[in-house]
């Protein structure tokens, strides 16, 4: 865990119950051990960039925390800026719009990106900001043509800090495209292999037929 992952997360009502649970001591030693973790590394970004989905979570005027999932072929995510941001496009959904009304109030955002097939999970937390195509028209369209949609508009994320989780009770999930892609395989292996073997006769395969009608 990165020092300013910890020192988000980590606020004074959670040290206290860390306190009192009895795991204050292990996390002290965690942040004071911590690296710098507000730049991606080759690994964080080799990692979403491959990402199909993630949740992206933000708090309204309220104070009430609000969570939507956004999702998309591998490429979908983009990092900028030598790790320093990722981004991804607003593709038209359902127009409710909250995650950008939230924005308008607080641009802190937390990102939770799992990997079901590798059973991994990244945490990040951030400051977003909506790019119109007024802004950046270039940067909506590179986006919208990797998610294989259309945008008016994006989601710049400037990274605050991150953290790994560990895989303990993430369901190993297999996408679609790669068992639709392995039982394909499969099946030209099996018939690679069927086409090697001998193929008896009609006459050798009908005897035992025959002799079981007339016996």
């Amino acid at each position: 865990m990165g020092r300013s992952f910890a020192s988000i997360a980590f606020t004074d009502a959670v040290r206290a119950e860390q306190e009192a649970l009895g795991s204050r001591a292990h996390y002290a030693r965690v942040e004071q051990a911590g690296a710098s973790d507000d730049v991606l590394t080759e690994r964080e970004a080799s990692y979403l960039r491959a990402a199909r989905s993630l949740f992206i979570g933000s708090v309204n005027e309220d104070g009430w925390p609000y969570i939507q999932h956004r999702g998309g072929p591998a490429g979908f995510v983009q990092v900028l800026d030598g790790g320093r941001t990722l981004a991804f496009a607003e593709l038209a959904g359902n127009r409710q719009h909250v995650t950008l009304g939230n924005l308008r109030g607080d641009n802190r955002v937390s990102l939770f990106v799992p990997d079901y097939l590798e059973r991994k999970r990244l945490k990040l937390f951030g400051h977003a900001r909506v790019v119109s195509r007024g802004d950046d028209a270039a940067l909506i369209d590179r986006l919208a043509e990797a998610a294989g949609g259309q945008a008016n508009a994006a989601l710049v994320i400037g990274i605050a800090g991150f953290d790994w989780n560990c895989p303990k009770h993430i369901p190993r999930l297999i996408p679609e495209d790669l068992m639709l892609e392995a039982l394909g395989e499969a099946s030209r292996r099996i018939a690679a292999l069927e086409a090697q073997l001998p193929r008896p006769s009609m006459r050798r395969m009908l005897e035992p037929t025959a002799a079981a009608i007339f016996a």
